[in-house]
């Protein structure tokens, strides 16, 4: 016997099989299959597990069950605000447990997109390894075609990969088709004004891609959040002052204190570093479909988009 029932009659549920059912679970009536009941606060527990999987189900079932249309992003930075040195070295500015928390954000999500200057500087894998769970299709945002073809997510054929380029973009410094590129697809978007944030998660979602997560770098995940198509950020504050190196978040900002983003958000420690968790607002339900054209863009400007303020609160 395997599945829910199975782990409803095998006694006290350890961490590992209840991650295994929570990458299942993406609906209310598996979640009570499952044995997660609802609590008078409203949060769903377990009927009998472990400590680490009450905090798994507490951590990451909002994120199982938020529906098949959902656009997310993570990001680690030090307490001034910086992913990496001056001279782009990132390993690590967090911890080992943020580093699983990332791996677990990836088995949960369809696709995770990154920015060509990720690729370029960082020359990333985006599998998952830290934990149990599949490998989400790699979407690599290169409007110049400017990362190299030698480049994991191009050769290593651990996951499917999916090259965003321009038809407007030129050849660049790196690479020029697919050829010779192992599960490599490519994606030829009109013009730059098409790699705006919505227009782009409107064309993953035509894909089958729908539950996207953001993780890079700075100036991507920023992008997406000024252009107010993220559902979620999961902001990491690791306990480190590095000075001076390249920036995590930023983006146009008010002239009022009363003014700023203050979205709902919850807070947890993951070892030494401080993970938030901001509930930042449902992007408007008409998503730009073929023809329509944003301001914002990955290539080009960006317009403002309103962004719910919110009270500081915990999330329920």
């Amino acid at each position: 016997m395997n599945g829910p029932a199975a782990a409803r009659g095998a006694g006290t549920l350890d961490a590992a099989r209840a991650w295994d059912l929570l990458r299942g679970l993406r609906t209310e009536a598996e979640a009570d299959v499952a044995g997660l009941l609802r609590g008078t606060d409203g949060r769903r527990r377990w009927r009998d597990a472990s400590p680490e999987a009450h905090v798994l189900a507490d951590r990451y079932l909002p994120l199982c069950l938020a529906g098949p249309r959902f656009t997310f992003a993570q990001l680690g930075q030090s307490l001034d605000g910086f992913i990496a040195t001056r001279k782009g070295d990132a390993d690590y500015v967090t911890g080992a447990e943020d580093r699983e928390h990332l791996h677990r954000l990836r088995a949960l999500s369809d696709a995770v997109v990154v920015g060509a200057g990720t690729v370029v500087a960082d020359d990333p894998r985006l599998t998952v390894r830290a934990c149990a769970g599949t490998d989400p299709v790699r979407v690599v945002l290169d409007p110049n075609r400017r990362v190299p073809p030698r480049r994991q997510v191009f050769t290593d054929g651990a996951a499917p990969t999916l090259w965003v380029v321009s038809a407007d973009g030129g050849r660049g410094g790196g690479a020029t088709d697919a050829a010779g590129m192992n599960g490599v697809d490519v994606l030829t978007l009109p013009d730059s004004a098409a790699f705006a944030p919505r227009r782009l998660v409107h064309e993953l979602g035509r894909r089958g891609l729908g539950r996207v997560m953001v993780e890079g770098g700075g100036v991507t995940v920023s992008r997406f959040l000024h252009d107010g198509a993220l559902h979620r950020l999961y902001l990491t504050v690791a306990p480190v002052l590095i000075g001076d190196g390249v920036p995590g978040l930023g983006f146009p900002g008010p002239d009022l204190m009363r003014d700023a983003l203050r979205p709902p958000m919850r807070r947890a420690a993951l070892g030494e570093d401080t993970l938030f968790e901001l509930d930042l607002h449902t992007p408007d339900s008409g998503e730009p479909v073929d023809g329509e054209h944003h301001d914002a863009g990955q290539a080009g400007g960006e317009r403002e988009q309103p962004v719910r303020h919110g009270d500081g609160q915990p999330l329920g």
